[in-house]
């Protein structure tokens, strides 16, 4: 199975979809989390969750008309869609996949990146989302942007690192992408969903030119 996330820098510029959408093919993930998103990028999936459209909720005169936060695009249909604190900045929604259910919380952390306010309170209710469903049995795979590298000094601030490696350790989630260089965004799953199955990581747009994040996909 293969799970990916992708920032898309908001489309920025309109002229990369096809690129997009060429990669986003390529990679063919199982399960896609896309964040700073647009609508019109829909890769080819039998199902898709979104959450909503930005200028109808947020700011019209600031975003375009298509952008939402993020996208889940999934080969398995959701099982439900669960509650969030921010429901324009995370999505979650349960699937039943080949190697058991899986509850995948799709999001970004500081949308306004890791210098802000902003980011700490993101960072705290978020993960009382994932403690709420971590409490209840599920096995979760939390992914997106993170805005926090773990292995280098790429983008980080020593707070968010510090309370998300802690974060992880309680949940028992395993930070798979966390030793990758110049990674901020990331794939966070439970040990009792990965079991004793290995991870291998891959990247993708490497040289940032069709987005300024790097895509990152985990196969278990």
């Amino acid at each position: 199975m293969r799970i990916a996330t992708w920032n898309v820098e908001r489309l920025s510029p309109q002229k990369h979809l096809p690129g997009i959408l060429e990669e986003l093919w390529r990679v063919d993930a199982d399960i896609l989390v896309l964040t700073e998103t647009d609508r019109r990028i829909q890769p080819n999936y039998p199902y898709a969750y979104y959450t909503p459209l930005l200028a109808e909720t947020v700011d019209g005169d600031y975003y375009r008309p298509m952008e939402n936060r993020v996208s889940i695009f999934a080969k398995y249909p959701a099982t439900r869609q669960y509650p969030v604190a921010d429901a324009n900045t995370s999505i979650c929604v349960g699937l039943d996949t080949e190697c058991g259910p899986l509850v995948v919380y799709g999001t970004i952390f500081g949308i306004h990146g890791n210098r802000r306010p902003s980011f700490r309170q993101d960072i705290q209710s978020q993960l009382e989302d994932v403690r709420r469903l971590v409490a209840c049995g599920h096995a979760i795979c939390l992914c997106g942007d993170f805005n926090c590298s773990f292995s280098d000094n790429y983008y980080f601030t020593n707070w968010a690192r510090e309370t998300l490696t802690e974060a992880f350790a309680a949940c028992n989630l395993e930070l798979v992408t966390g030793g990758h260089p110049e990674c901020i965004d990331h794939i966070a799953l439970s040990r009792n969903f990965l079991r004793e199955r290995e991870a291998a990581v891959l990247e993708w747009n490497l040289d940032k030119t069709l987005s300024d994040h790097k895509g990152i996909c985990i196969d278990i």
